[in-house]
């Protein structure tokens, strides 16, 4: 009722002290005036009744007073001083009218509910609105004095008792609903301080991202975009079609390869991500040249508590000016290699020719023989630096016997092995039919044969062996030669690696032969590794897809590896 009065514009705790405390008044007062109208036009002997116009200007007055009194100076709780001054007028008034009109009392809920749920009071206002009901039927019984029987006093009980009921029932229900608003108060506070918690959290993880230098964006389990930060934006922006200035994933100028070849939409990294994949260092190219740019794109798959998927993270760094340099690389050891092996095969040619002479003295023989020795080693390592270049190592995939190339490397690195006391030993069945580069694969496998060769200086076995697993393949040499440093076999792979125990064995290399073996295996869809132990020896797996690179035997490489 009272926020009905305040035109319902504003709640009622949200108005001023002075204004709550004149809607608390105004039912009391407009109840008052209204009474007293009717008396005065129905019953013309009460019109000259003293005790009615002086109920009418005290009601007046403490109207007045709740207008003009600045409450919120005053000390808390000064404002229930008009509720209970309201039993004074109501006094006089129930007095003045009591012959005429029945039931005046009553209106004595008023001030006692006002009492009540005010909620200074919170045990006193139900006794105390109690006490002024008593005090309103009571007193004007014995003012003046004169004589009182038991049926005076107790005739009017009903309307204090009943008041005291109301009064109860409000007080419980105001205390109950100040506990409610304590609650919801501190509740919203605890809430505000969250939020703020959480602003401030945001606005410091959106910082963090825009200052890093990787495109950065989640996207929930639907595909929608979460966040991205001011990295992304521009790159976003760059791939976008000329005249579009926002699209999706799939309107974006996207690139498998710097050939232009365009990337369907399925296969992009968002919409893999969708899928719940999780994939590192995948090369795209964005945009069109002069702006394009070279991404390697990652992404991990938020999971919630339960483990169900909830969407993804994915970044973008720009690798425009590395894939540059290794392009440029690449394209300097190719140039280099075939300026070196055009003069080295003419140095190894005429040696050759020179040294078919039979009558050279022996000094000359023995000189020339140092130079072929030279040579050929010098052409060994312009090989490797050739094969360092990619597109040298792109596999022509055939169906090839393993068995057969595996028995060519060991032939081909007999006479050397044999040279050093090293007994190549096979392992591997009659015939195993592998789609695959034999050519590739034979470099692989010449590479760790003369590896295992070279680094077994005191002789020893060297097992070459093949096993078939499902839809996979394992190759393994192994030797028990010098060996390494366990932390060494991980590096091993590594272009222009040498471990310090090669090193310190003046054996010579320039560590690009194992570099190029895991180039090569990688590019057949398969993997190596290396196991070894300083002074022990050390083995190599190679593990092949049956059917090729991406064929569904990479999931049969994994089980191999952990059987293995």
């Amino acid at each position: 009722m009272l926020t009905v009065l305040s035109f319902d514009r504003l709640s009622f705790h949200e108005l001023s002290m002075r204004r709550r405390v004149l809607l608390s008044q105004l039912p009391f007062s407009v109840t008052t005036v209204v009474l007293v109208l009717g008396v005065w036009v129905v019953h013309a002997p009460v019109r000259g009744d003293l005790r009615l116009h002086l109920a009418t200007a005290l009601t007046l007055a403490l109207t007045a007073l709740c207008v003009l009194v600045p409450w919120d100076r005053l000390p808390d709780g000064a404002f229930l001083a008009v509720p209970v001054l309201d039993f004074v007028p109501l006094t006089l008034l129930r007095e003045a009218t009591l012959t005429w009109v029945t039931g005046v009392g009553i209106m004595a809920a008023f001030p006692v509910i006002w009492l009540a749920a005010s909620g200074r009071l919170p045990r006193a206002a139900a006794p105390l609105g109690f006490l002024l009901s008593l005090a309103m039927v009571w007193v004007p019984l014995l003012v003046p004095p004169r004589p009182v029987t038991a049926q005076m006093i107790t005739a009017p009980l009903l309307i204090p008792f009943m008041l005291l009921g109301i009064g109860i029932t409000v007080q419980v229900l105001s205390n109950s609903m100040e506990r409610q608003n304590a609650e919801l108060t501190a509740k919203d506070a605890q809430l505000r301080r969250l939020l703020d918690v959480t602003a401030r959290r945001e606005r410091l993880l959106q910082t963090v991202m825009d200052t890093v230098d990787v495109g950065v964006l989640a996207v929930d389990e639907d595909g929608h975009d979460v966040l991205m930060n001011r990295r992304q934006r521009r790159i976003h922006e760059l791939s976008l079609p000329e005249g579009m200035s926002d699209g999706a994933e799939a309107d974006l100028l996207i690139y498998a390869d710097a050939e232009g070849t365009p990337l369907p939409a399925e296969q992009r990294a968002a919409a893999r991500a969708v899928r719940g994949e999780s994939f590192s260092d995948v090369l795209v190219w964005a945009g069109r040249a002069p702006v394009q740019r070279v991404l390697s794109v990652s992404a991990r798959v938020m999971r919630d508590d339960d483990g169900r998927p909830e969407g993804s993270v994915l970044s973008f760094n720009d690798v425009t000016e590395l894939v540059a340099a290794l392009q440029a690389k690449d394209d300097f050891l190719a140039g280099v290699s075939h300026e070196l092996r055009t003069p080295l095969t003419s140095i190894r040619g005429y040696t050759e020719l020179l040294a078919m002479d039979d009558g050279l003295p022996g000094q000359v023989r023995s000189g020339l023989e140092v130079i072929e020795r030279n040579a050929d080693q010098l052409l060994v390592l312009v090989e490797d630096l050739l094969g360092t270049a990619s597109s040298a190592l792109e596999p022509q995939l055939v169906s090839a016997d393993l068995v057969q190339v595996v028995e060519q490397s060991v032939a081909a690195a007999g006479p050397k092995a044999a040279a050093g006391g090293v007994d190549l030993h096979v392992e591997a069945p009659r015939r195993l039919v592998l789609e695959c580069d034999p050519v590739r694969i034979g470099q692989v496998l010449d590479n760790l044969l003369s590896n295992a060769i070279k680094y077994s200086p005191s002789g020893g076995p060297v097992t070459v062996s093949l096993t078939p697993g499902g839809r996979a393949v394992q190759l393994r040499v192994a030797d028990r030669g010098m060996g390494m440093r366990p932390q060494d076999a991980e590096d091993v792979f590594g272009r222009f690696f040498r471990s310090p125990n090669a090193r310190m064995s003046a054996i010579p290399g320039l560590g690009l032969g194992l570099a190029v073996a895991r180039e090569i295996v990688e590019r057949h869809g398969g993997s190596i590794r290396c196991e070894s132990a300083l002074g022990e020896g050390t083995v190599f797996t190679v593990l092949l897809p049956l059917a090729g690179p991406g064929s569904a035997g990479a999931g049969a490489l994994e089980a191999l590896q952990r059987q293995d």
